[in-house]
């Protein structure tokens, strides 16, 4: 029986939520097994509370140069004492916390890293899904009923933000380095003004990074509640279970809300597959530009599946 598991998933937030299925079947499958998370600081506090896992240690991503940080990581992954790993970020980064495990005896191994006991061999796996991807790398490892993603464990006090009776969300941001994924804010604007003419108000959401669009918002004559870095991992999703509808770019926040059973329209511009890596809901749709500029908003506003 193995009774230390540790499970690597360090991000980005899209990531982290499809693989809440996978960490829901490693805890099923080892069930009196003490499991470890290994993550980012991010996500430490947005894990703790979904009884996955009995703790969770983070990983700064040191520096190759950082020594000693590098000698702190592989100190706290020796001192687990680990008899089985499961890497689901399968990174050059995770494949050299397999090295640094060493050299004497390894735990069993579920990745891709050469040399790891149950290698994920598929030659096309970078072509697949990542929930495909993930449930079939599990199920070589013994693991075979992967759940898809559910968030039902997220709670959060939403009362502050003082939320309208019916409201619509819209994530018209998303990473700052990937203008070119971004459906233009004067869309979402037009978007914002069909919603409020049917009752429904436009909630804006996004980090902190994107309070430009904030900015941008307060000079326009559209009624809409701003909460643009306003609210924590665990308000979106509780946020997103009492909307009608969501629209937004193909950015982290679209995964928890989509994985919280919102009615959900992803947008995807030629900068990312949506075959890869789209959002998991029981209503998602999902409308694909190249150019995102070129998507109208008729187009997008009639994907809309107002609850």
């Amino acid at each position: 029986m193995l009774e230390r598991i540790l499970i690597i998933k360090l991000g980005a937030l899209g990531d982290i939520v499809l693989a809440c299925g996978p960490f829901e079947a490693i805890r099923k499958h080892h069930a009196g097994a003490k499991i470890t998370l290994l993550t980012t600081k991010p996500y430490e506090k947005f894990l703790q509370t979904s009884n996955w896992f009995d703790e969770i240690i983070t990983d700064s991503r040191p520096s190759i140069w950082k020594i000693t940080e590098w000698i702190d990581l592989r100190n706290k992954l020796l001192s687990g004492g680990f008899d089985r790993v499961y890497d689901l970020q399968t990174s050059d980064r995770s494949g050299w916390y397999y090295r640094l495990m060493g050299p004497t005896a390894r735990p069993e191994w579920s990745g891709i890293v050469s040399g790891c006991s149950h290698p994920h061999t598929n030659p096309r796996r970078d072509n697949m899904h990542t929930m495909d991807r993930q449930a079939e790398q599990l199920e070589i490892a013994g693991i075979t009923l992967v759940p898809k993603p559910q968030l039902s464990w997220v709670k959060s006090n939403i009362e502050i933000f003082g939320l309208p009776h019916k409201y619509a969300l819209l994530v018209s941001g998303g990473s700052p380095h990937r203008l070119e994924k971004r459906w233009p804010t004067d869309k979402f604007l037009e978007l914002a003004r069909r919603l409020d003419q049917r009752g429904v108000t436009p909630v804006f959401l996004g980090g902190c990074h994107e309070r430009e669009i904030s900015k941008y918002l307060l000079g326009q004559n559209v009624n809409f509640l701003d909460l643009i870095g306003k609210t924590s991992l665990e308000d979106i999703v509780t946020i997103a279970r009492g909307a009608s509808c969501a629209v937004g770019n193909d950015t982290g926040p679209m995964h928890l809300i989509a994985a919280s059973d919102c009615p959900t329209v992803v947008l995807f511009s030629a900068a990312s597959d949506y075959a890869l890596t789209s959002p998991h809901g029981s209503v998602v749709t999902i409308l694909q530009r190249d150019d995102l500029s070129k998507l109208e908003v008729e187009k997008v506003d009639a994907a809309l599946r107002i609850r």
